[in-house]
């Protein structure tokens, strides 16, 4: 089953213990740790758009990923840039500046 298909059918079941104050904190919990993997996802796809090479460093029980600068996607940063820009200081909608993105991609790779 597709996991949003469970999100949508789980969400009023969710907000009824949002309610529930022994609940609440482990609602918070579970909250935080979802930021969390969105925030990690968002820096591993981020890396690895914006750089061709990236190393990873291991040490002390930690994984660190290492962009090499030198591979840097001058077209990809500046696409990112110009998304953030029309995003949070022009409010324009997610799905716009997606699909504007997702064209100059294209036009940017034909080219």
């Amino acid at each position: 089953m597709p996991c949003f298909l469970w999100i949508f059918l789980g969400a009023p079941y969710v907000e009824r213990l949002r309610d529930n104050a022994a609940l609440s904190g482990a609602m918070t919990a579970i909250t935080a740790a979802v930021v969390g993997v969105v925030l990690n996802l968002a820096v591993w796809f981020g890396l690895h758009v914006m750089f061709a090479e990236v190393d990873e460093w291991r040490g002390a029980g930690l994984r660190l990923l290492i962009p090499d600068l030198a591979s840097l996607d001058v077209a990809a940063l500046l696409l990112s840039l110009a998304a953030m820009l029309a995003i949070f200081r022009y409010g324009v909608g997610m799905l716009k500046v997606l699909g504007a993105c997702a064209l100059a991609g294209v036009l940017l790779s034909l080219l």
